[in-house]
């Protein structure tokens, strides 16, 4: 029998001879899964760092029971962050997963939904995701939300012809579909379809071929980490003066490494959930407590590290500390809340997470480069949903 299947079998035995074991003795287990080494490890660490503020805050006792934190690094690999779900269940018996990268939880779907795990999504953008589980709820985002809103505002607002660069992995396949289909269905013409690789990607070459295709916008998607690079390079060729809009969503400026992007991202233009320069009394607070405790700037992974230990939190008030995981992950679904970054609400059939999406431009206020959001769109489902209801 191959290991995973061993690996599966064991941990439904053990979850039925253990049924609420953690839970019973008066502690709740959260094992978070994150890239905190590998080529994604800035995102792993802003959402741990999101969700211990969130505990500190709010304290480690909710409903009686006593929150523990369980960290393990899959280093930024898919196949490491499976095995490592699989041992948080079956070694350590934890109650709720903390959700990490597409290729963590894409494998351990089946896995989750046999052991009947809640697992809380903080980084995964791709959509399908969430149909792999009734047991996956999302509080980061889909990248479809941003990317069908920008391809229409693009095409509206007069650019319409244009080049779309992404990351070829799922994230970014579904971003350039999102947004060629629906600039298309805009008006707009795509003329030419970019795709770099994951790791340690040299953008300049990509670059130089936007260049000589000469078109009015470039939509990018690049993992966050990336962003400083892609910045750096887009400079040294030129782009930057080439009349050309530089366009994606809100990973191209992540709140945290803009300040080390330069002025030549003035004026580039996003959408996204959450930005640092959200105007609200809740977003001041957590900003300047996420700056003081984890000394860097508050981004769009510390917000959904944040909001899924807010969701963990309320849930285990609803059903009175009991960490049952049909009982559990259905106290989540339907959950609505103020958050740092807006309104935010869990899908009550699917778990998908429902919020407000925000076109931003990147300008300089008292010294710093932010992203300053300068138009709402409210309770924003993915697109498929969307179409569906």
């Amino acid at each position: 029998m191959p290991r995973n299947s061993i690996l599966s079998a064991a941990v439904l035995a053990a979850s039925i001879a253990t049924a609420g074991s953690a839970g019973a003795q008066g502690t709740v287990k959260i094992g978070m899964v994150m890239p905190m080494t590998g080529a994604l490890a800035g995102a792993g660490q802003q959402v741990l760092a999101g969700a211990r503020l969130y505990i500190k805050q709010h304290g480690e006792i909710v409903a009686g029971k006593r929150i523990e934190l369980i960290v393990r690094d899959d280093a930024s690999s898919g196949e490491t962050g499976q095995r490592l779900i699989q041992e948080l269940v079956v070694n350590d018996q934890v109650d709720v997963i903390g959700g990490s990268l597409t290729a963590d939880l894409m494998p351990s779907a089946s896995f989750v939904t046999k052991a009947q795990k809640p697992t809380v999504i903080m980084i995964s953008s791709t959509t399908a995701v969430i149909d792999k589980s009734p047991f996956f709820v999302r509080t980061s985002c889909t990248l479809a939300q941003s990317s069908a809103i920008l391809a229409d505002w693009a095409a509206k607002k007069g650019l319409g012809k244009a080049v779309t660069l992404v990351t070829e992995f799922a994230p970014g396949l579904e971003a350039e579909e999102t947004f060629t289909s629906s600039y298309r269905a805009a008006g707009g013409r795509v003329v030419e379809a970019i795709r770099v690789p994951v790791r340690s990607p040299d953008f300049a070459p990509f670059l130089q071929r936007v260049r000589d295709a000469a078109p009015q916008a470039l939509f990018v998607f690049i993992p966050s980490t990336q962003a400083a690079v892609f910045a750096r390079q887009f400079v040294e060729r030129g782009l930057d003066k080439a009349g050309i809009a530089l366009i994606g969503p809100g990973d191209l400026t992540d709140d945290e490494a803009l300040q080390n992007m330069g002025d030549s991202m003035l004026g580039t233009v996003t959408a996204h959930f959450y930005s640092a320069a959200h105007a609200s009394a809740l977003n001041d607070v957590f900003t300047e407590a996420y700056r003081k405790e984890a000394k860097m700037r508050a981004n769009f992974m510390a917000v959904s590290g944040y909001d899924g230990m807010h969701l963990v939190y309320e849930a285990l008030k609803k059903t009175a500390g009991s960490t049952d995981g049909k009982t559990l992950v259905a106290a989540m679904k339907g959950m609505a809340w103020e958050s740092p970054r807006g309104p935010i609400s869990i899908d009550r059939n699917s778990g998908e997470v429902v919020h407000n999406i925000y076109i931003r431009k990147v300008e300089k206020v008292d010294g710093e480069l932010r992203n300053a959001e300068f138009e709402t769109f409210n309770n924003v489902r993915d697109p498929r949903e969307a179409v569906a209801k």
